[in-house]
């Protein structure tokens, strides 16, 4: 049994009843492609933003609510470990996260990252950009987010990634796009909004993502991921509602509700495009009865299926 892997076994035990805890494996050298889960286990980067910490712990509580998730295909599921953030080595920390997604993404694997605060991103990206070596697609970014994360800061944080990953794509000739779902108007400045204009940001705003307008968020997703080629999804789990996931590092007032995102979810997914995804900014010390967990691995559970399944 993998540590951190344990739940109920339904009677009599066979495929119709299994749950993940029950078919998780390793990724050894030759085995077949699958879901791979990493995790990142680090807060650094939000500490360095000024955030409420926690998210270190963040890996091993999602493991434990993934554990009793039926299975519902046959995609092998696999564990990778974590990357943990020694002291404040963010940077180290990001390297190394990024060299065992991009190994994973070489073995034919959908690599999910685990994390951790949303530091992940640029670490994600790391491993995208490991993998793809010379060649040089459309790559989309396609964030769940109620922030841009698009601050310039002397070091990297929480809330630098997805600057960090336009700035390094456009050193290397990467034609890189990035879209935001899920924007607040009050958790974003005008600078960052102003940032967002000039790298050519897509996004929607929490106020314009509701249940009555879910089919033209959808339509203007699928028209915007159209014209690249891979995709990198990642989900903030502060884009929620603040009664929805607790256990983030900034809850949000607003927020956009399940009954919104997984439509969307649904609609990246079934571009066939997803190369990797994470999940980011659970917080455990934060988290009302793992409330916010549970959330985090239903959508886990929900990618996981529509993209491999």
């Amino acid at each position: 049994m993998i540590p951190g892997w344990k739940g109920r076994i339904d009677p009599p035990g066979d495929a119709d009843t299994r749950r993940w805890h029950q078919i998780v494996g390793t990724p050894d050298a030759g085995a077949p492609a699958g879901v791979a889960l990493v995790g990142f286990a680090c807060d650094e980067g939000i500490r360095r933003n000024n955030g409420r910490t926690g998210a270190a712990q963040g890996p091993t509580v999602l493991r434990a609510a993934l554990s009793n998730l039926p299975v519902r295909d046959d995609t092998p599921l696999y564990d990778a470990g974590d990357v943990v953030c020694e002291g404040e080595d963010l940077e180290g920390a990001q390297a190394a996260f990024g060299a065992r997604v991009a190994s994973l993404l070489d073995a034919g694997h959908f690599p999910i990252g685990l994390g951790g605060g949303h530091e992940i991103a640029f670490a994600s990206y790391q491993g995208l950009i490991g993998h793809l070596r010379d060649r040089r697609p459309r790559v989309g970014i396609v964030n769940f987010d109620a922030h841009f994360d698009l601050r310039r800061q002397a070091a990297g944080s929480s809330g630098t990634p997805f600057l960090q990953a336009l700035d390094h794509a456009a050193g290397i000739g990467l034609d890189l796009r990035y879209l935001c779902l899920g924007v607040s108007a009050s958790a974003n400045t005008r600078q960052l909004f102003e940032t967002a204009r000039q790298r050519g940001v897509r996004y929607l705003l929490d106020d314009e993502m509701d249940q009555r307008r879910v089919d033209l968020c959808q339509q203007r997703v699928a028209d915007w991921l159209r014209d690249v080629d891979l995709i990198y999804l990642t989900v903030c789990l502060d884009v929620l509602p603040h009664a929805m996931a607790p256990g983030v590092s900034a809850p949000s007032a607003r927020g956009v509700p399940l009954d919104v995102l997984e439509p969307l979810l649904e609609t990246v997914a079934a571009t066939g495009k997803v190369a990797l995804m994470d999940v980011a900014e659970l917080s455990p010390p934060f988290d009302r009865d793992n409330g916010t967990a549970r959330v985090a691995a239903r959508l886990i559970h929900r990618a996981a299926h529509a993209i491999r399944g």
